[in-house]
């Protein structure tokens, strides 16, 4: 069929960036976002276009561009259903916090109410496309949903996952690696794939989008994740070798990443990965793994997280050793808080448990992020339940300027690689700060030989 309406729900991280550029590429199509999230629908709606909810480069100009023409964020969940030909389900799949799985399991309630709604709503023949990121076999639940309780009318399945890098996705949906699209071998699954392909092609080359059945699909987005999270905690755990035997981890990765077998990317050593996906998908893919009986499988992927969380305990147990075993009332100011460099997302970022575990400690952390907000902090720190609100309102400032926020510091910690921290007057920072003056660079991001130079006691990972 010829797609001249699509309807994304879900206006987050994934269904807002990737449903702009379609919009933006694919001018002859409506592209119409819904949320229940009121607040979030007026900000993407915002006249002022440094206002909308996500921040990643180039974002901004792409709604600006398209908002208007064929580009429309609305409540009106039932209205954008009713009118849409294909319907992408791009709402948040949490770990379980309750019930049996625990820990791991994703929560599918949200996927579920998507489906119910679609179901009460469609009068006509639809293309669901699953974009959320799901566990193997999900799609089977959805389409039992929409056959029993819709309409009569007819519901091809889809699995279409994104493959985005937060603070690059505008690039990575401008120029993917690869889309991939999963549905059933019968030839409405083929009608409805080709759909798709067709709504994409528009300016993917062809020969980039691969197609695949439903379980492929879905089990590959875990599995890209799964690979690239391992290649962080391997280098993260040779790091915490290379502090013990002398070696350098960066010049240990170039070596290795010179290997074509092995190539370059993601082997940058850290204080550790965060995200929404990385960790949630690895322990998806362990409790997948354990409910099969694949319990070496589910421990093999499970070691990965365990090095990830051990590595973020290894750089807050650094501060407070090198700080002569005490952070007791002593200012530790945090550059950074994202989880990584280029977005506002702080989901499982590594800022958060260094952040805890030294409030533990009764240390007052002063945080600069040049795009989170106070409000964000400190709602990410009482989301671990640790302590009261109360206890880390008084734990925790947040600071509009570098320079304030380490002033009369007695450390600073990098936890966030943004760019403007390597343009910084450092010799003013050192000279406000308590002596000796101590920076942990959690990111590797500084001139640790030219911070020596002014004074600093400077330690980086994995040197």
């Amino acid at each position: 069929m010829g797609i001249t309406k699509i309807c994304c729900i879900g206006a987050g991280y994934v269904g807002g960036p990737t449903m702009a550029v379609i919009a933006q590429k694919c001018p002859h199509i409506q592209v119409t976002v819904v949320d229940l999230n009121t607040e979030r629908i007026a900000a993407w709606n915002d006249a002022d276009l440094s206002n909308i909810p996500i921040y990643e480069p180039g974002l901004d100009s792409i709604v600006g561009e398209a908002r208007g023409r064929n580009l429309f964020f609305s409540t009106d969940v039932d209205k954008a259903i009713e009118e849409a030909q294909i319907i992408f389900i791009s709402v948040n799949t949490p770990t379980k916090t309750y019930g049996k799985g625990k820990g791991m399991a994703a929560d599918l309630k949200y996927i579920e109410l998507c489906a119910r709604q679609i179901a009460r709503v469609a009068k006509d023949n639809k293309i669901v496309v699953e974009k959320s990121t799901l566990p193997v076999r999900t799609a089977e639940a959805i389409k039992s949903i929409l056959d029993n309780t819709g309409n009569g009318v007819q519901f091809q399945i889809l699995s279409n996952p994104e493959f985005l890098a937060e603070g690059t996705a505008v690039q990575d949906l401008l120029n993917p690696d690869r889309i991939l699209i999963g549905g059933d071998a019968t030839f409405e699954g083929q009608k409805a794939i080709q759909s798709l392909v067709d709504v994409y092609s528009n300016w993917v080359d062809t020969d980039k989008i691969l197609t695949t059945n439903v379980w492929s699909s879905e089990l590959s987005k875990l599995t890209a994740n799964a690979f690239l999270a391992q290649r962080i905690s391997s280098i993260n755990a040779m790091s915490a070798l290379c502090e013990k035997t002398g070696a350098d981890v960066n010049e240990v990765a170039k070596a290795i990443g010179m290997d074509s077998r092995i190539g370059s990317k993601f082997l940058k050593a850290s204080v550790g990965f965060g995200g929404s996906c990385f960790q949630k998908d690895i322990l998806n893919l362990v409790y997948i793994a354990k409910s099969y009986g694949l319990n070496e499988v589910a421990d093999y992927w499970e070691q990965v997280i365990i090095m990830n969380d051990h590595q973020k305990r290894r750089f807050s147990n650094k501060i407070v050793q090198t700080l002569y075993n005490t952070v007791s009332d002593k200012k530790i100011a945090f550059l950074g808080w994202a989880f990584k460099k280029d977005t506002n997302d702080t989901r499982e970022s590594a800022a958060i448990y260094v952040a805890d575990d030294l409030i533990n400690e009764h240390a007052n952390i002063a945080v600069y992020d040049p795009k989170v907000s106070s409000e964000k902090i400190l709602n990410d720190l009482n989301y671990l339940e640790t302590r009261s609100s109360v206890a880390n309102a008084s734990s925790i400032t947040s600071f509009l300027n570098p320079y304030e926020a380490c002033k009369n510091a007695h450390a600073i910690a990098i936890l966030t690689e943004w760019d403007e921290f390597q343009t910084y007057d450092w010799q003013k920072i050192y000279n406000a700060m308590q002596k000796p003056a101590f920076i942990f660079d959690g990111r590797n991001l500084l001139n640790g030989a030219a911070l020596r130079e002014i004074g600093f006691v400077y330690q980086n990972i994995g040197s």
